[in-house]
């Protein structure tokens, strides 16, 4: 059973606690993480382990979408994203390729 996180932030920083340490950016057809070694990843490389759906207390359109995912190397991280129409194509076009744990 995944865990359930009333905020953002807490889901930030436990899932980074947990061993997801890296963050990732959705480039064309690829995950770029961010840090310095700016390794790519290919969606058949990566599963989706967890994913987390968050509305701002404040305005119910702020809304934004965690992915926690697992590369085949063993590397784990974080891919952050808005959801619904201010989502990110590169995102989307992505999340369509890879492998969702369920």
């Amino acid at each position: 059973m995944k865990p359930h996180y009333d905020t953002l932030s807490v889901a930030f920083n436990q899932l980074k606690d947990r061993g997801f340490k890296s963050n990732f950016e959705a480039i064309p057809n690829k995950l770029l993480q961010e840090e310095e070694s700016k390794q790519t990843y290919f969606p058949e490389e990566a599963k989706i382990v967890e994913l987390h759906r968050f509305e701002g207390s404040s305005n119910p359109t702020d809304t934004s979408i965690l992915y926690a995912i697992e590369i085949k190397d063993g590397t784990k991280g974080i891919l952050l994203d808005a959801y619904g129409a201010d989502s990110s194509s590169e995102v989307a076009d992505f999340i369509k390729e890879i492998k969702i744990d369920k």
